[in-house]
């Protein structure tokens, strides 16, 4: 089910991401290949795989944003904390399960809350204000990529950058002003990739190292996480990522898994 959270600051996000890649395909396409690689069958390939990068980086970050995190449904008779210690008190449905107080449930291990979706949500690792959501038990797997994604771009635009500076160009445009134009897009291009480049490569391995030691940026706060069994690393890669082939772990498509969640219809004993 798809989801929208109506947060400013997400919006601003999201949009000022959106501007970003736009504005770096608009520099290479227009100022570097168009006046370096023109005519040239190298430009052509570079425009061609910019732009699929670009088409997969917009389509994990669509999935990041409106995407189910995992949000735990309501049941349809909140906890009674009146007559919780009595005798006809609200027991939990299992063991390890733990109230919430602000949802009044009882939700399943490693769910949280969070004050910005109001709602609790199935292993989550962060309320992310860049896709607008909460980075969950369903959507990691797309933000990771999407993370992934902005690092290639910014890698490749830098490259790319580097190459034209490089190269000899005896067909470029020899107006003082359009190479002034260039050289002032180049820079911006050059400082924008650094910046998100670094950002996004820096949370890439946050994300990793999560997975990896199976505790989430709460459960690492709350020191939750080092009591679980330690399991392989390929084993916790494919809890995020599918049981599929690890070649479609870096396409944004479905995984195959089946989510079930089932809400708590009663709490009365």
């Amino acid at each position: 089910m798809p989801v929208c959270r109506r947060d400013p600051c997400g919006f601003f996000c999201i949009l000022m991401t959106y501007g970003a890649v736009l504005y770096a395909d608009y520099v290479v396409v227009r100022w570097i290949v168009l006046q370096t690689m023109e005519g040239s069958l190298w430009g052509s390939f570079h425009v061609l795989l910019f732009n699929t990068v670009i088409l997969l980086l917009f389509m994990s970050h669509a999935r990041a944003v409106f995407s189910d995190p995992g949000i735990v449904p309501l049941p349809t008779h909140r906890i009674d904390f009146s007559d919780s210690h009595s005798e006809g008190g609200s027991i939990a449905p299992k063991e390890d399960w733990t109230i919430c107080t602000r949802c009044e449930m009882y939700r399943p291990p490693r769910a949280h809350h969070c004050r910005i979706c109001k709602h609790c949500i199935r292993k989550m690792d962060h309320h992310c204000p860049w896709i607008n959501n909460c980075v969950g038990e369903r959507n990691q797997k797309y933000f990771i990529q999407f993370l992934l994604y902005v690092g290639v771009l910014s890698i490749y635009a830098v490259c790319l950058v580097a190459w034209s500076w490089y190269t000899e160009c005896p067909g470029c445009p020899k107006e003082i002003h359009i190479r002034q134009t260039r050289i002032l897009h180049s820079v911006l291009l050059v400082m924008e990739s650094f910046l998100f480049g670094m950002f996004v490569i820096a949370i890439a391995c946050d994300q990793f190292e999560a997975i990896f030691s199976d505790e989430t940026l709460v459960e690492q706060v709350k020191k939750q996480g080092p009591y679980r069994p330690r399991k392989p690393r390929l084993a916790l890669l494919a809890e995020v990522f599918g049981r599929g082939h690890p070649v479609l772990w870096m396409f944004p498509c479905g995984t195959g898994l089946k989510y079930t969640v089932e809400p708590i219809v009663n709490y009365d004993v």
